[in-house]
């Protein structure tokens, strides 16, 4: 089980993306969160095996019909086991 940790940059809210990534990473039985951020990325983190989050990676770059994605900032780390779903997670105060 590894963990995929990934920001993503372009045209990637209000766009469905959260939403895209959600039941693409539930197709795939991954665990983890999407959430946009304040500076207009979309942060996703995914835990499962392998071959999964690169098909994950896959779908992300392409993003739903809106998106324009136009770079991924990955990261690779081993599972942390501490989510049970997939779920779509509030953008996090500019605030702290």
């Amino acid at each position: 089980m590894e963990q995929l940790r990934a920001i993503v940059y372009g045209k990637v809210q209000m766009v469905m993306y959260r939403d895209f990534t959600q039941q693409e990473a539930k197709k795939l039985k991954l665990n983890g969160m999407v959430r946009n951020l304040p500076n207009g990325t979309v942060e996703v983190v995914a835990e499962g095996e392998r071959n999964e989050l690169e098909l994950l990676m896959r779908q992300l770059r392409c993003g739903p019909y809106h998106a324009k994605v136009s770079d991924i900032e990955t990261k690779w780390l081993p599972a942390t086991n501490q989510y049970i779903d997939f779920t779509i997670e509030k953008t996090p105060s500019v605030l702290g």
